[in-house]
């Protein structure tokens, strides 16, 4: 594709160039409307950052099984324990909750008072094999750590097998 010269209106006399690549600035320009685009969504974990109290966040969770247990860890950095409720409902793990901040600061010339709200939950289906009635559930730092004991009948013992010669 040939170059062509566009003639600015300025009186520095310099010219600009058409790039001899239309595809690399389509996709420049491209990748710059995601970026816009992006910026404005929730992310974890400022997902309470200024803004609507209406948004549902969904946090990130950590799933973990040794054979004999899950163990399942939720980070939620700025949560109370007493705002997070987990349940089990007919195989189904519901961990939900809210982040509440208040912040307030009064000076002799100004008054300044914010708070932010939003309410997080995260569902997940149970395989069958865990005890429902032997969930242990742990709040340390805002992590929330949820250990689940497998059913004994499915905690299969490693066997080994004889290997003989030929």
């Amino acid at each position: 594709m040939a170059n062509t010269e566009l003639i600015t209106g300025a009186s520095n006399g310099k010219n600009l160039q058409r790039p001899a690549d239309v595809f690399s600035l389509m996709r420049d320009e491209m990748d710059r409307m995601f970026e816009r685009f992006e910026h404005g969504w929730p992310r974890w974990p400022a997902m309470f950052a200024r803004g609507s109290s209406t948004d549902v966040m969904v946090p990130e969770l950590d799933v973990h099984d040794n054979g004999k247990q899950l163990t399942i860890e939720v980070d939620l950095p700025g949560v109370n324990e007493k705002d997070v409720s987990v349940t089990v409902t007919n195989g189904m793990l519901l961990i939900k909750g809210e982040k509440k901040s208040q912040f307030e600061e009064k000076k002799e010339n100004y008054y300044l008072s914010e708070r932010s709200y939003g309410s997080f939950e995260r569902s997940l289906r149970l395989p069958e094999t865990v005890d429902e009635d032997k969930i242990d559930a742990r709040f340390d730092k805002g992590v929330l750590k949820l250990v689940i004991a497998k059913k004994p009948e499915a905690i299969k013992s490693a066997k080994t097998i004889e290997i003989k010669n030929s």
